[in-house]
Formats: C-alpha cells, sequence, structure tokens
C-alpha cells in the first residue's frame, strides 16, 4: 500500500506543476486520514471528500479533474466505492496532454474492469491514442488495454496492436507483444494473426522485449495447435540461440542478479522448450546440448542459480530427452537434497516424485539421502519424503528399508508417527514375501507404535495368525513378550490378547518352537496375570475390554485350574458402567459356574479365517469407504446421515473377532447397538436359532431379552411414565442364562407391556428352534408409487399399534430398461406436518430388465393422522451410460388411514 500511496503522491507533483493543478489538497486528505483514531472519523473524512469531489464534478471544473481522480483512486485503494467518478477518467483520457492521459488511464485500470458497460465508450480514444505520434502516450493506451480489454474490445483494436509490434521503439514492441497476450486469451481466434510477430521478436536483442516475445508464444502454444506447430519449425533454433547467448554473456549489470546473468530470461525460455519439446523427438534432440550446458555450467551457490537449475531439470524431464540427460537432471535433484534451504529441498521431493515415473533407477541411487529427508525437523520435507520412499520400496530393497523406517519409528515425532505407522504397514502387506518376517514387522510396528495402528491392519495380522499353524506357537510367545514390554499400546494389546486367548496353550507349553528360538517360561497364571493387568490397563476401551473377557473365558477352558480366578477377574466387571462388559461378564460367569459340561465345546479355537475371502472383503470395502468419502454426507440434528445409495458400514474389523455382529445378517438400520440376542449367538456359535415370526423389530427383541434378564426396560415398561429405571449391576439369582439344554423356549408377547415372569434360560431349545413372537404390525397393502417407462417404484407399509402415527415404509426401486442405472440417488419432501427419516439405500446401482432392484427404508410419522392424509414429493437422480437422469413425482395414492 505504501508504493501505491507513493505513486499517487509522484502524481499528486506532476499536478502540482501543472497549471490545472490547485496546489497539495491530496497529501492534506491523506494526512487527515491517517490523524483518525477510529473508522467512523475515516469514514467522515472520506464522506467529505467525496461530496467535494461531487460538486466538483456536477460543476464541471477541469482544472480540479487531475487533483479529484488522484484523490479518488487513494479512495478506491481503502476500499471505498467510487463509481460515481467512472466518466470523469474518460474525459481525462479524451484530454490532450500526456498528464492528464496518465492520471486517466491510471484511473481507468484502477476503477473499471471489462464488465463495466461505460468501457465501450472509451474504444475510441483507446484507438486514437494508440496512433498517437508520442510514444509515451502510445504506451499508456497499450498498458491500459492489456490490463481490462475485453473481447470486443480485442477483435476492434488489435490491427492495430499487430502494427505497434513491428514499431522501431524498443519499449512500444514490449508493450504491444504483453497486450497481445492479453488479447490473445480474450479471443483465442486472433491467435494466428500473431505467430509470426511472435516469431520475428526473438530475433531482438533486448531482454525486456525477448520476455514479452517468449511469454507470447507460450500463450500462443497453449491457444492454438496450430501455432505450437508452427513456433515448433520457426522457434527452437532461436531459442537455443537466445540461452546460448544468455549461458555465455560476460557481466552486464542491467541484467546480473547474484551473479547470473538474467535469470529471468533463463527460466521463460527454458518454459517454452519444455511445452515445444513435449512429445515432439526432433524438437527434443535439438535442445539436448543447450539443455546439457545449461545444467552443468550454472552455479548451484546461489538462488538464482538454483531456480534455473530446478526449471532446467522440469524442462528435461518433460520433454523426450536422452538417458544420459534425464540421469544428469535427476542427480542434480539429489545435489538439492542436500541443501540447507527447506524449500529447496521440498521442490527436488516432489520432482524427483515425478521423475520416478520417467526413470527410477536413477532414483534409487539417492535413497540413502531420501532417507534422511524423512528425519528431516521440518514437517512438510518428512511426509514428502515418507511418500517418496513409499514409491521406491520394491522386492530387493525392502528389509533394509523397512528396517530403517522401524529403527525411526521409535524416536519420531508424535506427530510423524501416524503417517510414519500407515506407510510401514502398507509395506510390510504389500512386500512381504515369508510370514516369519512379516509376522516379525507387524510385531515391531505394534510393538513402537502401537496407538497409531488401524483395526484393518490388525484384523489382517490376525488372519494371517489363523492361516499360519506353523508360526502360531511363535507368534504368541513373540506377542507375550512385547505386551510385557508394551503394554501400553492399544493394538498390540488387542492382538495379543486375542492370541493368548486362542494360542494359550502353545505359550505355557512352548509348541511350535522354531529354530535358535528361545523357549519363554510362562505358567498358566502367568497367561491370566497377562491378560488380567491388560483388562485393568485399558478398562475404558470397551472393544480391548471385551477381548480380555474372552481371552480369559477361553482361557478357563484351556487351563481348569485357573477357572475360580478367572470367574472372580470376570465377576468384577458386573457393575462396570459400559453396557457391554457388564453383559459380558454376566454371561462368562453364568457359564464358568454353571455349565462345566458344554463349556470345552462353546469355547473351541476358532476355525481358520478365510484368507482370500478376506482379502477380496477388504479392497471392497475400501473401494466403497473411497466412494462415500467422495459424497458429502448430510448432518440431521438426528445425527449423521449418510447419503442415499452409500450402505452404512459395517462392524469394525476388531469387533468381528470379537463375534460382535454374525456374518450373515445385514447390520440393523435402527438401532447402532447389537441386540443381547446376537452377542449370545455370536459367542456360542449358534447361527441357526430362529427369531419366530418375521417382521419383528429388533428393538422388540431388545426388549424381550431385557425383560429375560431382568436388566432394566423403557420407562413405559417399569411403572409410571416419567419414573427412571434404576441401572442393574447383577442378575438375580433366578435368571440362568444356560439351562436345560433340551427343552423348546417360545416367548410370545402380545403388549409392549407385558413383562416375563418365568426364570428364562437363552440356551434352551438348542436341540430344537427357538421361537420369539413379538410385536404384530398393522400392514396395509403395497401401492404403485412411481411407475415411468423407465422406472418402477413400490411401497411396502407397516405400522404398530402402539404409536399410529408412526408408518414404516420399504421402497423398492425396479429398472424397466436394458441399462444399467448408476449413482442412484432417492430424494422425498412432504408437508411439514409430516416427519420423513431416510436410511440408506441399499445400493447406488440398479440392474437392468428388473435382474435385481435397490431398496430403501423410509419412516414417515404424521402428526395430524385421521385429519389429513399423507403426501409425498419424489425425485430420482442416476446416471445411464455416464449421462446425468432426473425423475420426479407426485405420490397421493397412499392407503387411508395412514
Amino acid at each position: 500500500m505504501d508504493t501505491v500511496e507513493k505513486i499517487v503522491e509522484d502524481f499528486a507533483s506532476d499536478i502540482a506543476m501543472s497549471p490545472f493543478s490547485s496546489g497539495t489538497r491530496l497529501r492534506d486528505m491523506i494526512r487527515a486520514i491517517r490523524a483518525c483514531k477510529t473508522a467512523a472519523e475515516e469514514r467522515a473524512v472520506v464522506r467529505r471528500e467525496c461530496a467535494a469531489i461531487r460538486t466538483a464534478i456536477s460543476e464541471n471544473e477541469p482544472e480540479l479533474r487531475h487533483r479529484n481522480m488522484a484523490k479518488l483512486m487513494f479512495i478506491h485503494m481503502l476500499g471505498y466505492p467510487t463509481h460515481f467518478a467512472q466518466m470523469e477518467c474518460l474525459k481525462l483520457i479524451a484530454a490532450a496532454g500526456y498528464p492528464e492521459k496518465r492520471v486517466g488511464y491510471l484511473g481507468l485500470m484502477l476503477l473499471l474492469d471489462e464488465r463495466q458497460e461505460v468501457l465501450m465508450l472509451v474504444t475510441n480514444s483507446l484507438k486514437q491514442d494508440l496512433n498517437h505520434p508520442n510514444q509515451f502516450i502510445v504506451g499508456l493506451a497499450l498498458c491500459a488495454l492489456g490490463n481490462i480489454c475485453s473481447a470486443e474490445m480485442a477483435r476492434d483494436l488489435s490491427p492495430e496492436v499487430e502494427r505497434l509490434m513491428r514499431s522501431r521503439e524498443v519499449n512500444t514492441k514490449k508493450k504491444a507483444a504483453l497486450c497481445s497476450i492479453r488479447i490473445v486469451r480474450k479471443v483465442p481466434d486472433l491467435a494466428e494473426n500473431f505467430m509470426a510477430l511472435a516469431a520475428s521478436l526473438l530475433k531482438e536483442k533486448h531482454h525486456g522485449v525477448l520476455i514479452s516475445a517468449i511469454q507470447l508464444c507460450t500463450e500462443l502454444c497453449k491457444a492454438s495447435k496450430d501455432a505450437l506447430e508452427y513456433l515448433r519449425k520457426n522457434c527452437i533454433e532461436g531459442l537455443v540461440r537466445i540461452l546460448r547467448d544468455v549461458s555465455n554473456s560476460s557481466y552486464a549489470p542491467e541484467y546480473d542478479v547474484s551473479g547470473i546473468a538474467d535469470p529471468f530470461l533463463h527460466i521463460r525460455v527454458l518454459k517454452l522448450m519444455r511445452i515445444l519439446g513435449q512429445g515432439d523427438a526432433d524438437c527434443s534432440e535439438y535442445m539436448n546440448d543447450i539443455l546439457a550446458q545449461v545444467a552443468t555450467k550454472t552455479e548451484s551457490n546461489k538462488n538464482a542459480g538454483n531456480a534455473i537449475l530446478y526449471e532446467c531439470v522440469q524442462t528435461i524431464m518433460g520433454i523426450e530427452a536422452t538417458s544420459g540427460l534425464r540421469v544428469l537432471a535427476i542427480n542434480i535433484l539429489g545435489r538439492f537434497l542436500s541443501n540447507r534451504d527447506n524449500n529447496i529441498r521440498y521442490v527436488a521431493l516432489n520432482m524427483l516424485m515425478r521423475a520416478i515415473a520417467v526413470d527410477v533407477l536413477a532414483v534409487q541411487r539417492h535413497r540413502t539421502t531420501i532417507l534422511e529427508c524423512v528425519k528431516d525437523a521440518d514437517a512438510s520435507i518428512r511426509k514428502r519424503a515418507l511418500e517418496l520412499v513409499f514409491l521406491l520400496v520394491n522386492d530387493t530393497n525392502v528389509k533394509p528399508l523397512t528396517k530403517e523406517l522401524i529403527d525411526y519409528l521409535s524416536i519420531a515425532d508424535p506427530d510423524f508417527k501416524g503417517d510414519l505407522t500407515e506407510k510401514l504397514c502398507s509395506i510390510v502387506e504389500k512386500f512381504s514375501q515369508e510370514k516369519l518376517w512379516y509376522l516379525d514387522q507387524m510385531i515391531k510396528v505394534l510393538s513402537l507404535a502401537g496407538n497409531h495402528v488401524k483395526d484393518d491392519v490388525c484384523h489382517a495380522l490376525i488372519v494371517v495368525l489363523s492361516n499360519g499353524s506353523e508360526l502360531q506357537g511363535y507368534s504368541v510367545r513373540s506377542l507375550y513378550k512385547a505386551l510385557q514390554a508394551y503394554g501400553k499400546q492399544g493394538s498390540l494389546v488387542r492382538v495379543a490378547v486375542w492370541c493368548i486367548g486362542e494360542y494359550g496353550e502353545m505359550l505355557v507349553n512352548n509348541v511350535g518352537m522354531l529354530d535358535g528360538e528361545e523357549p519363554v517360561m510362562v505358567t498358566e497364571s502367568g497367561a491370566v496375570d497377562a491378560v488380567e493387568i491388560a483388562l485393568n490397563r485399558h478398562s475404558a476401551d470397551a472393544t480391548t475390554g471385551a477381548m480380555c473377557l474372552v481371552a480369559l473365558l477361553k482361557l478357563s477352558s484351556r487351563f481348569p485350574s485357573t477357572s475360580e480366578r478367572v470367574k472372580q477377574i470376570v465377576a468384577r466387571n458386573k457393575e462396570n458402567v459400559v453396557l457391554e462388559l457388564q453383559q459380558r461378564s454376566i454371561e462368562f460367569s453364568s457359564i464358568i459356574q454353571r455349565h462345566q459340561s458344554i463349556r470345552s465345546s462353546l469355547l473351541e479355537r476358532m476355525p481358520v479365517l478365510d484368507e482370500a475371502s478376506y482379502l477380496v472383503k477388504r479392497a471392497t470395502a475400501t473401494q466403497a469407504t473411497i466412494s462415500a468419502d467422495k459424497l458429502a454426507p448430510t448432518v440431521a440434528p438426528g445425527g449423521l446421515k449418510l447419503p442415499n445409495g452409500v450402505a452404512k458400514p459395517t462392524s469394525a474389523p476388531l469387533a468381528d473377532l470379537l463375534d460382535l455382529s454374525s456374518d450373515g445378517a445385514p447390520a440393523s438400520t435402527t438401532t447402532s447397538t447389537t441386540t443381547p440376542n446376537g452377542f449370545l449367538q455370536d459367542l456360542l456359535g449358534i447361527g441357526g436359532v430362529s427369531t419366530g415370526t418375521t417382521g419383528v423389530p429388533s428393538i422388540a427383541s431388545t426388549d424381550i431379552l431385557m425383560d429375560l434378564l431382568s436388566i432394566g426396560s423403557s420407562p413405559s415398561q417399569n411403572g409410571t411414565p416419567g419414573q427412571e429405571s434404576k441401572p442393574v449391576h447383577a442378575v438375580p439369582e433366578a435368571i440362568d442364562l444356560l439351562g436345560s439344554l433340551s427343552s423348546t423356549t417360545s416367548v410370545s408377547e402380545t403388549k409392549p407391556t407385558h413383562l416375563v415372569s418365568q426364570d428364562m434360560d437363552l440356551l434352551d431349545g438348542l436341540s430344537s428352534s427357538t421361537s420369539v413372537s413379538g410385536l404384530e404390525k398393522t400392514v396395509h397393502p403395497s401401492i404403485t408409487a412411481f411407475q415411468s417407462a423407465t422406472l418402477k417404484i413400490t411401497f411396502d407399509f407397516k405400522r404398530q399399534p402402539g404409536n399410529p402415527r408412526e408408518t414404516t415404509i420399504h421402497a423398492t426401486f425396479t429398472n424397466l430398461t436394458s441399462s444399467t442405472y448408476t449413482d442412484f440417488i432417492f430424494q422425498a419432501a412432504v408437508p411439514k406436518f409430516i416427519q420423513l427419516k431416510l436410511d440408506p439405500a441399499s445400493g447406488n446401482t440398479v440392474p437392468a430388465n428388473g435382474n435385481g432392484s435397490v431398496t430403501q427404508g423410509l419412516n414417515v410419522t404424521n402428526n395430524q393422522q385421521g385429519q389429513k392424509p399423507l403426501a409425498m414429493r419424489i425425485r430420482m437422480s442416476y446416471k445411464v451410460n455416464g449421462e446425468d437422469r432426473l425423475e420426479q413425482g407426485q405420490v397421493s395414492n397412499f392407503p387411508s388411514g395412514l
């Protein structure tokens, strides 16, 4: 701002010397504005000055126009409106003298832009000034045209600019070339008019003209393919000559920058060479020698020299250069990595990442230097170097690189450990050729940065352990030792506890010893101690706590002598504030106390996990996550809503290890927690227990099981409304979770307030089907909500008698055409008296010819049920062969009574 103010004050000095000037009023205004202590005072001064200027404009005082325009430009720079004085700029431009025109053109460029209609009035004045005999007035007109030229003005004034590019005056040619850049950008069709002129300007000696001509050639290459081919044929020789001359030129003080002759011209020429040589072998061959000369002769101890070298490297990597020249360029980047300047190292890492695709072997030679950059103090350099190392890893160097990164992991900054751990896990998983090496490296990563390891990585490790029977003994011993030393790393604790629970007898008996492995002396009590310590240390983590309880339960079966102690440890969690741990503690205590005969069969070792199907499932989940991230989720007052067509994420992999959800059953969309019935079925492996009548909602099952366990219910089920039920911390002695295994249990409820008073056993009836019939729903006939030649939508309705206002709608979308619909999204709108909640759709692809369909749930609450019927407007958007389609309609044929 100070520079601009100085320019304006210089104008004021010129005005003071002019006979039309009236003194130093501009300085007085600037001084008054700077003296203001508040914004209100400043606004008052500006308003007073603007009022005075308006008065001068209305009185048409030409002797004050200079000073008023200078003041208006300063006011405009402060951010105040000055549109009322736009015509004054035109009047000053139309004046005959140079001082008036200079202020007028400056005001024109500051106060107006190409979108202003008043700009059309200045075209004629510009044309006259472009033909003026005074070269300074011509320069003013070219400068203004190059800044605010519109497409119409470009077409009208292009011939004058072409003529001026042939002028004898150096400054005029330079400004005409810069002005033509604006014209080409606005009207690319005019590019052919400037091709020959631009090529001819490359023969000039003045560096200012050369830089302007090279920039014009660059713009012509972007605007027209014909211009690109023309310049390839006619400009390569001239560019090589310019670059050779400027590289070999002697000291010239007007162009010298830190001992380098005109680095700006160097860089402009190199950029244009890169554009001309890209994809053209003949042009590239002609450039090779001069590029090698610049790369070898330019000094790298100056910042200007480094800028030229970097641009030279970019040009070499961008054209069809020889392999030797590319190696030279990559070696320059390697020298940059040893520079003290962080900016130079960062751009070198960026360029090396691009160079890997061209010559990976040349980049590999600088692997040691790149690894040192991973340990740099600058966070940006660390991250970029880590990404580069990840790209450099292959089957031959994976082991030394992994060792270096793991060694650094122990001393890395906490903020960087997350990124480093993620890359390490990816490297180990991708390039591991033997399971033993994979297990060793993953255990090291878990030990040093277990709190940064993601759950899917732990799940993948457990899948490998499950399939590697010959390494299970070694793995459980290694994890036990790591657990003793690094017990605070959450992911390590979860994997170790799982292994101890599954393969505890291998740990105690040193089964499966490898050659050179030292035995570990662990007693049965010691294994339980390790899990107990982990449970106490990570009691706040529900997942870790649940895994510890499962491991303790399995150890009680593996080591019968520890059953009593395990029972005591498990019983401590009966009053845990985490409901999941409390429930597991209650159930596991019952298994230990009352069901010795079936405990061993219930707690058998987990079957081998299918590694191939897991990898497919993980890849599919990763793709779904990437697709979901591209869509912006809508956050409603009720919580986070996923977009239509994106399925809800399944339970976390570690939760699957705990059997928190059934592999075969879809996740419930009405509640976020798994029902106790599901926990028990998964825990005991009873996948085939029937749930009785279809259509019973999961919340009903939850209520029934809560009644059976006597662990509380909703206020409407426990006495008067508004009376809160107290949390239950222990199971009454009358409840038996594992009773007779021969009887058939049938639980029937017809009212939501009915409580089961009998002592029930959730494992009764394992020899036959268990029937749980819940609340019946009122079912209305299905309707065809929408049908066109391409799409059919049907609605199925269900309603509970307890809440007649709420209706669950099951929408089915069927494709009637022979083309598959992708990116399918369903939207609905209802009146204000209706509340609508959309569940996630089952998918976003509708198969062709009705071979399958997409379904989606809608929960509708009619607050004026019985008075006003349901009404809904719907809209469906999808893609057919990449083309967007949109259909919409209104649903008015809802069944009566909804």
